[in-house]
């Protein structure tokens, strides 16, 4: 347990901090569940538009420091193959 005011302080931040985390990490996911159906269901087009509306959401997770860099890139990159290949 915290002893100090700013430990407590801290304690709170972070508490808040991980609500609004994990919150753009679900998004991120729902996201990228919406361009994997349309890959599922053969539909390029609308493959093609969910990308296009997940990539600046995915790179959002990355400036915001809840994503690295690479698994973003890797991600974005296998997505669009699979668009693709369709």
């Amino acid at each position: 347990m915290a002893n100090h005011k700013s430990a407590e302080k801290r304690i709170r931040q972070t508490e808040r901090r991980t609500e609004v985390n994990r919150a753009r990490v679900s998004r991120i996911r729902s996201f990228v569940k919406k361009v994997e159906s349309a890959i599922e269901a053969g539909d390029k087009s609308i493959a093609a538009e969910a990308f296009k509306s997940a990539q600046p959401e995915m790179m959002r997770g990355v400036t915001k420091g809840v994503l690295h860099q690479n698994t973003v890139s890797r991600k974005l990159s296998r997505l669009s193959a699979r668009i693709k290949a369709l």
